[in-house]
């Protein structure tokens, strides 16, 4: 069955462009055009990804980000034609996977789209015969939830693959270069910290206090850790 993204810009031409691309690489395409209409597909349709504008009449795309996250955890790249790293930055506090500033080259939105839904579907071809439990942490990998202490916790795409990651690896040090390269897997155009924000996040919702982690350290000056237990 070939994977399904919804398309939100409210620039026509450019949707059009962009759907015509991948429904030539054999993606189902879905297309709105404002705010409202993402929500309703997001809630109502089975997605696979959303490339999601920021700029969008009647809910910008930091609202439908946010309303998106509160029922499903599809990952989400945000293009804005904004400049300035707070947009970014916005971006991945409200719940988005990834970036993209306008005007940007197909090929390179096909890079990051592929790059996604890689990391996401990989899971369900694995052969993995059991979840992955440490401590009080286990690892759902056929939902990509987290269970803590009887708790679940869903996450985004980027931030199961982190804590996949760092759980996989207790002990080992991982710098924000190196999470760079293989959560996301390309030369990431953007700066390290898209992984603070996505590390913060994933405390925020994995750990009692997450001004006082438990679970993902920091190794001041190198990177980040989960511990050993």
């Amino acid at each position: 069955m070939a994977l399904k993204i919804l398309i939100v810009d409210d620039e026509k031409l450019l949707v059009k462009g962009i759907k015509f691309n991948f429904e030539q690489d054999g993606y189902q395409v879905e297309t709105a055009y404002d705010g409202e209409e993402a929500i309703k597909i997001a809630r109502h349709k089975t997605v696979d990804l959303i490339i999601l504008d920021l700029m969008l009449p009647q809910i910008d795309g930091l609202t439908v980000c946010q309303k998106v996250r509160e029922f499903s955890n599809v990952p989400i790249i945000m293009l804005t034609a904004k400049n300035e790293d707070i947009d970014k930055i916005l971006g991945l506090e409200y719940g988005a996977d990834d970036y993209l500033t306008k005007p940007f080259n197909i090929l390179e939105l096909k890079a990051r789209v592929k790059a996604i839904l890689r990391r996401v579907t990989a899971v369900g071809h694995e052969n993995r015969k059991t979840n992955l439990k440490i401590g009080d942490i286990q690892l759902d990998y056929n939902t990509r939830k987290v269970n803590i202490k009887g708790k679940e916790i869903e996450l985004t795409a980027k931030e199961f693959d982190l804590i996949d990651l760092f759980a996989s690896n207790p002990g080992r040090v991982y710098s924000r270069e190196n999470l760079l390269d293989i959560i996301w897997g390309y030369d990431y155009p953007g700066d390290i910290r898209t992984v603070d924000v996505h590390v913060r996040r994933l405390r925020e919702k994995i750990e009692p206090n997450p001004a006082h982690p438990e679970y993902i350290l920091t190794k001041w000056g190198v990177g980040y850790y989960f511990k050993e237990i």
